[in-house]
């Protein structure tokens, strides 16, 4: 049933649509007419992803398809071995729509060139395949994604993806401010945000790459294989429950050879003193980042979430993260849901992790900060985990504030009671979230198309990958 407040969400989400010759073509980031809002108008690949949610759950899918036509247009499809240009395949953070010379509009394109810091979207096309297969699932229209031109697109994100580099790990290297937390918070390496998202987008490849292309043979080969390295690598060097963080409080370091128990030679010291009491009975959870010597144990709540939706978390370990959601409600949800990263880092070791980053203080923005676009993916995680009454709870305290506090990017503080120092209002992707999580939980049978179940073929590939690792 239709709310008042979902409606006035949808109204917002409506207002803030971005139409091309006439036709709607992606959501600006926010409305907020303040100043100082730098490229808050222009249509970004990774918020459109939470408004085609909202707008395919709704039966609006013309503006959905004309925003994957229009990224697969815009998508970078020269190569370049120098610096200062987007690579073959890039699909672009965000763009606007502007006019040339003559009066004539035109779209323009910024694949990071003009970004703060200057950092090339690692998450774009991933996030343009998982709204592909989505719009393919909910409209049945498949030959719009065999377009040859699409398919094109799917296999240069590929290569993109997939290619041969200095790297022992399945995972994917990223640098900071690559993706949803856009600025240097101790992330760079092998995020489980992206490993999670990374794991989506090859899960949509495998059923989005036309099997009557011969081309697509060697790239479907390749998804499957790195399929079940991804599965292996993470279910099982990633996870965290209290049965794995007794075991590394008791690891030795400085071994070598191949069957040993601490592979990435994680120091004992460096596990924080706060996840002993923290991580519960029953809960566990994915660690933020993996790589040689070095455990990030931070709570990431995209990362997990998007796990459970495409089955890289088994059952057993989604049911896990929702418990620990659960149990650290008041941490992890407390008065607006939910936070991107907990705990927050601070003193010298938010100096050092931020670079003195003064809208990553402490329980701000990224670090620490609540993000209720999450609420989607939340609700998309519960219903996939059984565990919707949860997830009901924390969209009834997002309800108590969204319309009064005007819709802001984020909320600040430890239980997350100040709206954001730096946000903005009227944040496009905070009414596309609330509408989607609203219209999941009141239609948890149209949350198909947005889910994974396990692939058999895929785990009987990671069972192989862990015999022979």
């Amino acid at each position: 049933m239709e709310t008042s407040l979902f409606k006035k969400a949808w109204e917002h989400l409506e207002a803030s649509v971005v139409k091309y010759n006439g036709k709607p073509v992606g959501t600006v980031a926010a409305r907020d007419s303040s100043p100082g809002g730098v490229n808050y108008d222009q249509v970004f690949t990774r918020d459109f992803a939470v408004s085609a949610i909202a707008f395919l759950l709704n039966g609006q899918t013309r503006i959905v398809k004309n925003f994957l036509s229009t990224a697969v247009a815009l998508q970078s499809r020269e190569k370049h071995f120098d610096c200062f240009k987007a690579g073959e395949g890039l699909m672009p953070a965000s763009f606007k729509v502007d006019a040339d010379d003559s009066g004539k509009p035109v779209l323009i394109p910024d694949f990071g060139e003009k970004a703060i810091a200057r950092v090339a979207p690692v998450d774009s096309g991933l996030w343009w395949l998982y709204i592909l297969r989505v719009y393919v699932r909910i409209t049945g229209d498949r030959q719009f994604a065999k377009q040859p031109e699409f398919q094109q697109a799917i296999r240069l994100i590929l290569e993109l993806a997939l290619t041969n580099r200095f790297d022992m790990y399945p995972t994917l290297f990223v640098p900071d401010g690559s993706y949803m937390i856009d600025r240097r918070m101790g992330v760079y390496g092998y995020p489980i945000d992206i490993q999670a998202l990374f794991y989506l987008a090859l899960r949509c490849a495998r059923e989005l790459l036309a099997q009557d292309d011969a081309q697509n043979t060697v790239y479907a080969d390749a998804v499957r294989e790195r399929l079940g390295h991804l599965t292996y690598h993470v279910r099982n060097n990633y996870w965290l429950d209290f049965d794995q963080l007794n075991a590394m409080y008791r690891y030795d370091v400085e071994k070598y050879g191949e069957d040993i128990a601490n592979k990435f030679n994680i120091f004992p010291e460096s596990i924080p003193e706060w996840l002993f009491e923290w991580l519960s009975d029953g809960a566990g959870y994915f660690a933020g980042n993996l790589g040689p010597g070095r455990m990030d144990f931070r709570f990431f709540s995209a990362g997990n979430l998007l796990s459970i939706i495409a089955s890289l978390a088994d059952s057993e370990k989604a049911l896990a993260i929702m418990n620990l959601i659960g149990n650290r409600r008041a941490d992890l949800i407390g008065c607006m849901p939910l936070k991107a990263c907990y705990p927050a880092v601070s003193g010298k070791q938010w100096e050092a992790v931020t670079g003195s980053d003064r809208k990553n203080a402490p329980w701000s923005y990224h670090n620490g900060g609540a993000w209720p676009f999450l609420l989607w993916v939340l609700a998309a995680a519960g219903v996939k985990a059984g565990r919707q009454d949860d997830c009901r709870q924390a969209l009834a305290i997002a309800e108590k504030r969204l319309e009064n506090d005007r819709w802001p990017e984020y909320y600040d503080g430890q239980k997350s009671r100040l709206v954001g120092k730096y946000a903005r209002y009227y944040q496009t992707w905070t009414c596309a979230g609330y509408v989607a999580a609203c219209t999941i939980l009141a239609n948890p049978e149209k949350t198909a198309p947005l889910l994974f179940e396990q692939d058999e073929d895929v785990i009987g590939c990671a069972v192989r990958v862990g015999k022979q690792y």
